[in-house]
């Protein structure tokens, strides 16, 4: 009878273990959730990079103040013959430089939203989010001609809220993969090194064009250079979606979204 007793109270205890296990995964879960749709299939999807075996990459700008720096990396561009290469431009900077706004027009370069107020859109509501995104869409459109179907949220922050509305409004959310680091002003060896480095096929690299940013167009002739030298061929972002294999299939990693808010510069 006592041996029957014991054997009984382990069956009873590991079952005690595993069921106390199964509540706290449960309840892993349910905290998560709400970061884990945001790259679930079925939800809206930033896109980091695309998956492609051609030595693709897309250099991309942001630009949010200043009148420094825009000119000279153009320059570089146009110099280097990079006729292909994405600008995210904030609305109030577009309509305060209205001429740069329309050299990058006319070189050619893809020109996407960078939104309207640099703020974290993830602390809005979900109609000021889309206030945000509809008033720089009308200013970008009414400045280019074209209307922008492109956004990199302000400091690269978003939710499943953000992602959301700017799918409703007809946009795609594009981060990156290859942070450059250049609006820590890290040392021109550095930026280079870090481009480099970590660029490959599909790519999608984090530049930019405010005047806070005092090395980029330094270290952006060697980029250019390097990436080259590595067989690679410069592209808009925008062409750089078309070329995926699997139409949706974004690159999606919670491990990109945290790397690329805790480095985000807010320009």
């Amino acid at each position: 009878m006592n041996s029957f007793y014991v054997f009984s109270g382990k069956k009873i205890k590991r079952f005690l273990y595993i069921f106390a296990a199964m509540l706290l995964a449960a309840g892993v879960v349910y905290i998560e959730r709400g970061n884990m749709t945001v790259f679930s299939e079925a939800a809206p999807s930033a896109i980091y990079s695309v998956p492609t075996e051609k030595k693709l990459i897309a250099l991309t700008f942001d630009i949010s103040w200043g009148e420094k720096r825009p000119e000279p990396i153009l320059k570089v561009l146009e110099d280097k013959k990079v006729d292909k290469a994405t600008f995210f431009l904030s609305s109030p900077w577009s309509k305060t430089h209205p001429e740069i706004v329309t050299k990058i027009k006319n070189s050619g370069y893809e020109i996407g939203s960078h939104g309207h107020k640099h703020v974290n859109y993830s602390t809005l509501s979900s109609e000021e989010i889309r206030n945000q995104i509809s008033t720089a869409h009308t200013t970008l459109t009414e400045l280019t001609g074209t209307a922008p179907n492109l956004i990199r949220m302000p400091n690269g922050d978003f939710d499943k809220r953000v992602l959301q509305v700017a799918n409703d409004l007809g946009y795609k959310v594009i981060q990156w993969d290859t942070d450059s680091l250049d609006w820590k002003n890290i040392g021109v060896d550095n930026i280079v090194k870090r481009v480099t480095t970590k660029a490959h096929p599909g790519d999608i690299v984090l530049l930019h064009a405010s005047d806070s940013c005092k090395q980029t167009h330094e270290a952006l002739p060697r980029i250019i250079d390097e990436l080259r030298s590595q067989g690679y061929e410069f592209v808009t972002v925008s062409e750089l979606i078309s070329q995926s294999s699997a139409e949706g299939k974004e690159v999606r990693d919670s491990a990109y979204l945290n790397d690329s808010l805790e480095n985000s510069a807010g320009m």
